[in-house]
């Protein structure tokens, strides 16, 4: 009897467990959920895991790489774009309304200055200019007369001598006035003046003014001096280590302190051949595209482009490190994606250069660490 009971209750014990095993569910992850380890370095995702990381595809390109030598300098103006003003003969500034840092006009009158001596020298021209028509009047006449033997030749030659002396004289003080600006064609008795005008040589800003009005000046005092804005450059400050990568021709991007989101780019024209006591070499820029904001003595921050070559390029996203090594993901199709290693290179303006033995074609270009993070953790479990 006892035996039977055992038994029923043996068995009452085995229904039991089978119902419980038949109600217990397996916690299996749902499609949305699924990462699939391929192969150790390949890692297939589900399309909700590739919306939820945001990571997206695109192609290795080839691109113009280079290194960049960060650098300091100042804008400069070439000495031949500086123009000093001066008057080529001395006198009294009477008038000037000129300032510093005021932007002329070629031609426009900068000042005027007056002196007696510009009334003696156009009285000179103008005596001169009556005396050659009496010359040439008298060499005229000696002339004929000495064709007909009426004349001796000495008297004749001493008329052509004073002829030609007279026209000399002439000359020259034409020359004279239109080296003060007053024109000799259009002078005579009735316009005689005792001021002259001195004009700006070029368009351009003025740097310096060292006169005021009623002050003399000598021929070879400075009035002004005039720069030329379209004849800007850059003088970069480069150190001894840098030197050896300059090329002329080489492209620069500089910025100022106040403004360092504006960017003007330059070229490289001139190297200073020599290395200076401070270990430093100069190096000279023609600006391409500058403002009225960026004045001469502006202090410049600086990038030099060096080693430009072409190379295939990912953005900066794409490249992964893992273990000291780096990586991208090859795109195989059907969602799978394949870690392939890269030595990585140049980094420029969001892209890095690279180079594999493998050939890379698609690749995940955005949030390339979450596949990494999906392929690493998946490992584990």
């Amino acid at each position: 009897m006892k035996i039977q009971i055992k038994l029923i209750i043996a068995a009452a014990s085995s229904i039991l467990l089978f119902a419980c095993k038949g109600n217990v569910k397996e916690d299996k992850p749902s499609e949305k959920e699924r990462t699939v380890i391929v192969q150790a370095n390949e890692v297939q995702l589900s399309s909700a895991q590739l919306k939820n990381a945001d990571i997206a595809i695109g192609d290795a390109e080839k691109k113009a790489m280079h290194a960049t030598i960060k650098v300091n300098g100042v804008v400069d103006v070439p000495p031949e774009n500086i123009f000093s003003v001066s008057v080529p003969m001395g006198g009294y500034v009477s008038k000037m309304v000129i300032l510093p840092g005021m932007f002329v006009n070629k031609g426009s009158v900068l000042a005027l200055v007056e002196d007696q001596q510009y009334i003696q020298l156009q009285q000179d021209y103008l005596t001169a200019k009556n005396k050659l028509k009496f010359s040439e009047a008298d060499y005229i006449r000696q002339k004929g007369l000495n064709q007909t033997k009426a004349t001796s030749d000495k008297i004749f030659q001493q008329t052509e001598s004073e002829f030609n002396n007279q026209k000399v004289m002439v000359g020259a003080l034409a020359e004279k006035l239109r080296l003060i600006g007053l024109n000799p064609a259009s002078l005579n008795e009735g316009n005689i003046s005792r001021t002259i005008r001195v004009p700006a040589p070029i368009s351009g800003y003025v740097s310096k003014v060292n006169i005021n009005t009623g002050k003399y000046v000598n021929a070879a005092d400075v009035l002004f001096e005039i720069i030329n804005p379209k004849a800007l450059h850059v003088s970069l400050t480069v150190f001894e280590r840098d030197a050896a990568s300059l090329k002329i021709g080489q492209k620069i991007l500089c910025s100022t302190s106040a403004n360092p989101d504006k960017k003007y780019s330059a070229t490289i024209h001139l190297i200073t051949p020599n290395i200076e006591n401070d270990r430093t070499t100069s190096v000279h820029c023609d600006l391409e595209n500058f403002d009225k904001n960026l004045l001469p003595g502006t202090f410049l921050n600086a990038e030099i482009q060096t080693n430009e070559r072409s190379a295939l390029a990912v953005p900066d996203e794409s490249v992964v490190k893992w273990e000291n090594k780096f990586y991208v993901f090859s795109a195989e199709g059907a969602n799978k994606f394949k870690m392939i290693a890269v030595v990585p290179g140049l980094s420029l303006e969001g892209f890095t250069a690279i180079t594999s033995e493998q050939q890379i074609g698609k690749i995940v270009v955005k949030n390339a660490y979450a596949v990494l993070m999906k392929l690493k953790n998946s490992g584990d479990e």
